[in-house]
């Protein structure tokens, strides 16, 4: 870690401006903000629900915040709920009273998610047309609600996520091939509740909060088809390393022998609601309220940042840079917050997230310049397979490192930022927030010292 004292004030600010963000997509205030119970009158969004009206209240969901918001629905419905089923990521679980809480692999899914999810399916199947089920979805749901194609097996989704994870695929990308594949995605989720009234309520993860992106859209139509899912995966090239039922399942969904996913105008969207609570715009504008506070002159340059991490690093600190040398003193210090999900291409055989690549690469764009400070977390507080939820970076990270014998160059080559940063002490470990609006990077640049 730095050892100028108005260097480790800045990354302590850096890591304050993230808890503020972070802390304003809290899953538990989201929820609350956005349900109100008035007497038997239950408003969620712009729907208003008669509760007079309904036999049953079921709860059901997926994603890293979903037992969070299932609890404050707890806190609001109490005895009203009749049970539910969440799945939810390892380690992002809470006790809950009347739903249950299962707990599944991520990004990969897992047969744990994968038992979760038919419980889900069993539920919302027994649901009749008086009753309501609320469902809860959030970041992580696409992997954490899964259930195979007739046909297919859980290895075959395993291995096709695995394929696209490391191609760099968007989850705009990802998410169509998973629809493709899937009894509960792109809506089909929907036609198991039908005709069941299901009001969601939705933490989006997703770069423009596509419904039908976040979590694959299961309460939603979907406007892909299975040519899309095809046409991403010969795009990355994968299509020929495939397991070959995957292949032919969806050969026989291009060619109309296997039904596509459902689109608008099917009665079962005709009683589904859907409201978005919290988004990673709320969560910047919270970030940048926070720096304000502590001085910065803020912008937030963008919420939908995406593209290969290490390159968009780079344009960050290239930012940071033009701040620093060719603006006013009178701009100075300054925050540049941007939001998004950047995609890390798999080439080395190392560990780490993609925001952890970002750090590194900023890491190595900002050598020697001692008067900025480059930050990449992910709002969930996980980045990757590893316990961090990213790093940090300043002007004296290369050559901290480079007194340790590391080349920077070579752990970025490698894909191995999590063991470049470990021993600097420059990761963030939060642990799990148990709420996901996508990442922050930041980038703060004080004024030049004497």
């Amino acid at each position: 870690m730095a050892t100028d004292n108005l260097l480790i004030k800045m990354r302590d600010d850096a890591v304050a401006i993230f808890t503020a963000g972070v802390a304003a997509v809290d899953p538990v205030a989201v929820v609350q903000r956005h349900a109100v119970l008035n007497g038997n009158a239950l408003y969620v969004g712009e729907t208003a629900l008669d509760l007079n009206a309904f036999r049953r209240i079921l709860v059901v969901g997926a994603g890293k915040a979903a037992a969070s918001m299932a609890g404050a629905l707890e806190d609001l419905l109490g005895d009203r709920i009749s049970g539910g089923v969440v799945v939810v990521k390892d380690g992002h679980g809470i006790a809950l009273r009347n739903i249950r809480v299962c707990q599944g692999g991520h990004p990969v899914p897992t047969a744990e998610g994968h038992k979760g999810t038919e419980q889900i399916i069993s539920l919302v199947q027994s649901a009749e047309e008086n009753d309501l089920i609320l469902c809860v979805i959030s970041g992580g749901g696409s992997a954490l609600l899964t259930a195979p194609a007739e046909g297919l097996q859980l290895a075959d989704k395993q291995a096709v996520t695995r394929l696209l994870l490391a191609a760099g695929a968007t989850i705009h990308e990802i998410n169509t091939v998973r629809k493709h594949l899937s009894r509960v995605k792109g809506g089909r989720l929907a036609l198991n509740a039908f005709p069941a009234t299901v009001v969601t309520l939705i933490l989006s993860d997703v770069i423009g909060d596509d419904l039908d992106v976040i979590a694959s859209g299961p309460m939603v139509p979907d406007a892909s088809t299975f040519s899309d899912a095809r046409d991403v995966l010969h795009r990355y090239s994968v299509w020929d390393r495939l397991p070959p039922m995957v292949r032919q399942y969806l050969d026989a969904g291009i060619a109309g022998t296997v039904s596509d996913t459902p689109k608008p105008g099917l009665p079962a969207f005709e009683r589904c609601f859907n409201t978005i609570v919290g988004t990673n715009r709320q969560a910047l504008s919270a970030a940048a309220g926070m720096a304000e506070q502590l001085g910065y002159y803020t912008s937030i340059l963008s919420d939908k940042l995406n593209g290969e991490a290490r390159d968009k690093a780079v344009e960050l600190c290239e930012k940071a840079k033009v701040v620093l040398h060719k603006g006013t003193f009178r701009s100075l210090p300054a925050c540049l917050l941007c939001g998004g999900e950047t995609t890390v291409t798999i080439a080395g055989e190392g560990k780490g997230g993609r925001n952890q690549e970002f750090a590194l690469a900023a890491a190595i764009a900002i050598a020697n310049e001692n008067n900025i400070v480059v930050m990449a977390a992910g709002t969930d507080g996980t980045d990757g397979p590893t316990d961090a939820a990213g790093a940090i970076a300043d002007g004296s990270t290369m050559s901290r490192a480079q007194e340790k014998g590391m080349s920077p160059e070579t752990f970025l080559e490698e894909n191995n930022a999590y063991m470049f940063f470990k021993p600097l002490d420059d990761l963030l470990i939060t642990g799990p927030t148990r709420t996901n609006v996508m990442d922050i990077y930041m980038a703060l640049v004080r004024k030049p010292q004497e």
